[in-house]
């Protein structure tokens, strides 16, 4: 079965620092570009931060560059982003999501671009 599972999520206070882990089993990191995912309660989702499958290649939403970075451990099928200096409008469920992408995808089509999603990690900032 292919699936992936997100953890890391917690209660922070404004400034404070957390590190969300996806683990993907039943397929290799190796042939899939990651991205994580956020909605707040009554927003859309959006994307907020993407790794290629070689892991050459990251992006970020502007909200959180400077404070938030993507890395990948395909030895243990693991993607982890670190996010630092938190705010509460970085409060909502996180997801990440997997796809094998083409040159046709872009930072903008990322959305319905994934092929396997989480269930999410709920993040709350306040204080």
């Amino acid at each position: 079965q292919l699936h992936l599972v997100e953890s890391g999520g917690g209660f922070v206070q404004p400034g404070g620092s957390l590190r969300l882990s996806c683990a993907a089993s039943g397929f290799n990191l190796d042939y899939y570009s990651i991205a994580w995912f956020r909605q707040a309660p009554g927003k859309e989702r959006e994307v907020v931060s993407y790794i290629s499958n070689g892991g050459d290649i990251t992006n970020f939403a502007d909200s959180v560059k400077g404070r938030f970075t993507i890395s990948s451990d395909n030895a243990h099928n693991t993607v982890y982003m670190q996010m630092n200096s938190l705010k509460p409008e970085d409060t909502g469920v996180y997801y990440c999501a997997a796809g094998i992408l083409t040159g046709g995808s872009s930072w903008y089509s990322l959305l319905d671009d994934m092929d396997y999603w989480g269930k999410g990690t709920l993040v709350t900032v306040s204080s």
